[in-house]
């Protein structure tokens, strides 16, 4: 397949309904001015950290939507991005630009080794391999001197904002998120498209019968579990230059993990704007309750933010999106799940 093709599928949304187009559309406007129309330095915040869970719930929907495998160690890939581009620069002073492949290089390398055992479980047992496998990375992040264990990595601040080393204002820092989005929404539209993609639902749907079909199961998840860790990898890198500070548990931990995949399922994993659907549920309704019900309410955020992801476990399996179908026309959302299933 020629590089044009590529490129051609992967911008093309022609299959997509006139209002799932149309809402692209408004979406990416509407991305695209809101560090002008908000002013608000919360709000920033909050925008790029929505574009951020975004992007990382994209990534395990590569691997989680289309082909079926719960992951539940994606943040050990945003560690390995992270700290691909925090040590670098502070032991040499190396740009963003020389770290990014660092990092994704160490994901989509520990993916490709690890994956040939862990991607030979099925169900909660790949889940659950899956899970310890992060965890060991956590501690082994923590202790390692050379990582600065404990203590983290403080990122060497420019004077001035830096397209090298990605040190920007909130506006920039906005920008480069949105771009990190759109590329990794882009490639997953090709990705379902193509014969991976199809391969992949296959095997989520019965993958003796993919295998009997002549599909090779453990290499086409193999090359889906990579392509995850490519993208939350890069993801990581910008999560070190956005905070500017990271260490173990802020990168790696297990809360992370489990909200990258649920920022994918709660959304409706295994459709294209599932992600995008769930981190703009769950990210603003996170940081708005924490503010506005911090202090003497402390922890009732996080009781009403656990209930209502309860809820819609409970009585929409394909989360918010399924939801969203379900209000739809009934032919709409029988051509909808013909083609995303």
């Amino acid at each position: 397949m020629g590089i044009g093709r590529i490129i051609r599928d992967a911008l093309s949304f022609g299959d997509l309904s006139r209002a799932e187009r149309l809402g692209i559309a408004l979406f990416l406007v509407a991305m695209a001015v809101f560090p002008f129309a908000v002013k608000s330095g919360f709000g920033r915040a909050v925008a790029v950290q929505f574009l951020l869970y975004a992007t990382l719930g994209l990534s395990w929907n590569f691997i989680g939507g289309y082909g079926g495998q719960i992951d539940l160690g994606g943040a050990k890939n945003v560690g390995f991005g992270a700290y691909g581009v925090a040590l670098p620069m502070l032991w040499w002073n190396a740009p963003f630009w020389v770290g990014l492949p660092i990092g994704v290089a160490a994901a989509v390398l520990e993916s490709l080794v690890l994956g040939l055992a862990l991607l030979r479980l099925r169900g909660h047992y790949f889940a659950i391999g899956t899970l310890a496998v992060a965890l060991v990375w956590q501690e082994l992040f923590t202790f390692w001197r050379w990582t600065n264990g404990a203590r983290g990595v403080l990122l060497p601040l420019k004077p001035t904002p830096d397209f090298l080393y990605m040190q920007f204002g909130p506006v920039g820092f906005h920008y480069a998120a949105l771009f990190l989005f759109v590329l990794s929404l882009c490639w997953l539209n090709w990705f379902r498209k193509s014969k991976l993609g199809y391969e992949l639902r296959a095997i989520r749907e019965d993958e003796d019968a993919a295998a009997s079909l002549g599909i090779d199961v453990l290499a086409a998840k193999l090359k889906a579990y990579c392509i995850s860790a490519a993208v939350a990898a890069a993801a990581g890198a910008f999560y070190a230059v956005y905070y500017g500070y990271i260490d173990p548990a802020s990168v790696m931990h297990m809360d992370l993990s489990v909200m990258i995949a649920m920022t994918a399922m709660i959304g409706g994993a295994g459709v294209l704007w599932g992600p995008v659907v769930g981190a703009a549920v769950l990210i603003p309704l996170d940081r708005y309750l924490g503010a506005w019900l911090g202090g003497d309410a402390l922890g009732i955020d996080f009781v009403i933010y656990a209930l209502i992801i309860m809820l819609v476990a409970a009585y929409q399996p394909k989360g918010v999106w399924g939801i969203i179908e379900s209000l739809a026309p009934a032919r709409s959302a029988q051509r909808n799940e013909w083609r995303d299933a």
